[in-house]
């Protein structure tokens, strides 16, 4: 699902040219041109402002401190962006792969810039992607092999009290503006800290300074993780008390805000109303496919939900113990690489591991983290935060999310990325991520492998088209309900008619194509009206990924090889999909 942001050792070698495949790295220099030089001052730069993204993206040196979220900190940040792409828009380039660079950094920056001057980062809570939650998790991620690792956890967990009452200045600030997010999402936020601190479930906190090695370093930890815990309790009450009461009720954000958030998830203009019809089409034909699976599995009954349910009883599509699931992820993540690695992609050694693991928390979230930079410190991971007293798991479901976080997902994307310094300068290499990129291109990779043959067994395959369907739903309700549009009289499903979206028929929605615990959907259905256009990126950006390929098979005809394309494409980095097809176009 959700991915994260990433001295290599023996790289193996490769033709300089930017026509090198995938997996045959160059020892050519780190491209060193005049849009190389400023994407890569901007990245030092940027780090020294936002230290946490150091963290996430394996940069060094910034493991002990935390950002200034004070309306002055968010100001350095818009005014080092602001000159970037003033710098950036008046750099000359001189070669296709330069302006592919170029093109790259002023999207990117581009629209973070508008996002400052309109107060996304400032004010937007919500409980997965806010301020809140970036400072929580950014410990997961913290090196605690030795103990100075964790008298730096320790100097990190002192500073999240000041981080915090700076981030309140900012979103008092932003409501004297009129920016004050939805009530839904500042209660969701209180909910979730909630959830860290001990009151309403697991004390993240506690369990952090449990993991410190005994000794004076291990009471430096829980003094740290105390005042850390104590901190967040006071910003959730402070959130109750003083924010939910400036808080509007209604959800939707509206046209404008909303084409700002689909354009910075895509880096890509779409057509929303076309979009949104696309997407009920795309849902049909996913049911479609699986009530034929269904057919087959019941004995001629096409029903869906009753499919599921002989899966999910099914006892060699089970595994019980969250350990025991690791282990099967881990194995099916390993069969994945070597198999892909020697058939249908070039997979180097470097990034041949790929850890599974169980998060520290019990969202439900499942998510990738890339690798440091040297590919050695830290390797890439997929997280699974297994809810609260799970311990059954129906494998049927998963195989295709292995596929998305994994290879040929996030993992051979992210941490391909990572090597090609003889293409990709180091903004592009650990700090350019686009999630109708990232993410349509993990959709589309769960569609890969099924035309790779490895989606044979028809439960394996009704999961992917299972977790298809989740995603052509969530186009349609993010959509919907952040532009509150019509529900299609004619729609496929003869479902509310002429009605207007609302959070009510948004979970309703999710209910019925959906099959997935309500108590999910009910989060799911807060991340959308607290996230807006992030949801619709995946299956978007796969339909923008699977556009690419047949564009790209029409302009080379018969010398079309896949391979090569897939190859080209990940050469480019993670990238706008605007500046993708652009790119695409030109190899």
């Amino acid at each position: 699902m959700d991915s994260g942001r990433h001295s290599t050792g023996n790289i193996r070698s490769a033709p300089s040219s930017a026509a090198g495949r995938v997996g045959q790295v160059s020892e050519a220099t780190t491209p060193d041109s005049p849009i190389d030089q400023l994407s890569e001052r901007y990245l030092e730069q940027y780090v020294v402002l936002q230290p946490i993204s150091a963290t996430y993206l394996g940069i060094t040196g910034h493991d002990h401190e935390l950002p200034d979220y004070t309306p002055s900190g968010f100001g350095a940040l818009t005014e080092l962006t602001q000159r970037t792409v003033a710098e950036a828009e008046a750099t000359a380039t001189s070669s296709p792969r330069e302006e592919v660079a170029k093109d790259a950094f002023l999207e990117r920056l581009g629209l973070e810039l508008e996002r400052y001057r309109a107060g996304v980062p400032q004010h937007q809570l919500n409980a997965i992607a806010s301020v809140p939650s970036e400072i929580r998790s950014v410990f997961d991620l913290m090196p605690t092999a030795t103990e100075q690792d964790w008298e730096t956890v320790a100097i990190r967990l002192n500073q999240v009290g000041t981080a915090l009452d700076g981030y309140r200045e900012t979103l008092l600030e932003q409501a004297g503006l009129g920016r004050v997010s939805a009530l839904r999402q500042v209660n969701d936020l209180a909910a979730r800290i909630a959830s860290w601190t001990g009151a309403e479930g697991d004390d993240f906190f506690a369990g952090l300074a449990a993991q410190a090695p005994d000794g004076a370093v291990k009471s430096e930890v829980e003094a740290a993780s105390a005042s850390a815990r104590k901190a967040y309790e006071q910003f959730g009450a402070w959130l109750t008390s003083e924010i939910a009461p400036r808080a509007p009720q209604r959800d939707a954000c509206g046209r404008e805000v909303y084409e700002l958030a689909s354009r910075s998830f895509l880096g890509a203009a779409i057509d929303f109303e076309e979009t949104y019809a696309w997407g009920w089409q795309e849902l049909a034909r996913i049911e479609a496919d699986m009530q034929a699976i269904a057919a087959g599995l019941n004995g001629g009954d096409r029903s869906i939900e009753a499919a599921a349910s002989v899966l999910d009883n099914d006892p060699g599509r089970k595994i019980h113990g969250k350990e025991a699931f690791r282990d099967w992820m881990q194995e099916m993540s390993n069969a994945a690489v070597a198999e892909l690695g020697a058939t249908h992609f070039d997979i180097p050694d470097e990034i041949r591991t790929l850890e599974c693991m169980i998060a520290p928390t019990s969202d439900g979230s499942i998510y990738y983290t890339q690798p440091s930079e040297d590919l050695t410190t830290r390797p890439g991971r997929m997280w699974w935060a297994v809810p609260a007293g799970i311990e059954d798991f129906a494998t049927w479901r998963e195989v295709t999310t292995v596929y998305h976080e994994g290879v040929p997902g996030h993992h051979l994307q992210c941490a391909q990325t990572m090597l090609r310094t003889d293409l990709l300068n180091r903004w592009q290499r650990l700090d350019c991520w686009v999630s109708g990129h990232g993410e349509g291109w993990a959709l589309y990779a769960e569609r890969l492998m099924e035309e790779l043959g490895y989606l044979e067994d028809p439960g394996a395959r009704f999961g992917m088209l299972d977790a298809q369907g989740f995603r052509a739903a969530r186009v349609i309700i993010d959509i919907g309900m952040h532009l509150e549009l019509e529900i299609p009289r004619d729609n496929p499903f003869g479902w509310r008619p002429g009605e207007r979206w609302n959070a009510e028929l948004g979970f309703e929605f999710l209910r019925a194509h959906c099959r997935m615990e309500s108590e999910f959907l009910r989060a799911e259905l807060n991340r959308y009206l607290g996230w807006p256009g992030q949801a619709p990126s995946y299956k978007v950006g796969e339909r923008i990924w699977l556009q690419a390929r047949e564009e790209a098979k029409q302009r080379k005809g018969a010398v079309f090889d896949l391979r090569s394309f897939h190859s080209d494409a990940l050469n480019l980095g993670s990238i706008g999909l605007d500046p993708l097809r652009r790119a695409l176009a030109k190899l």
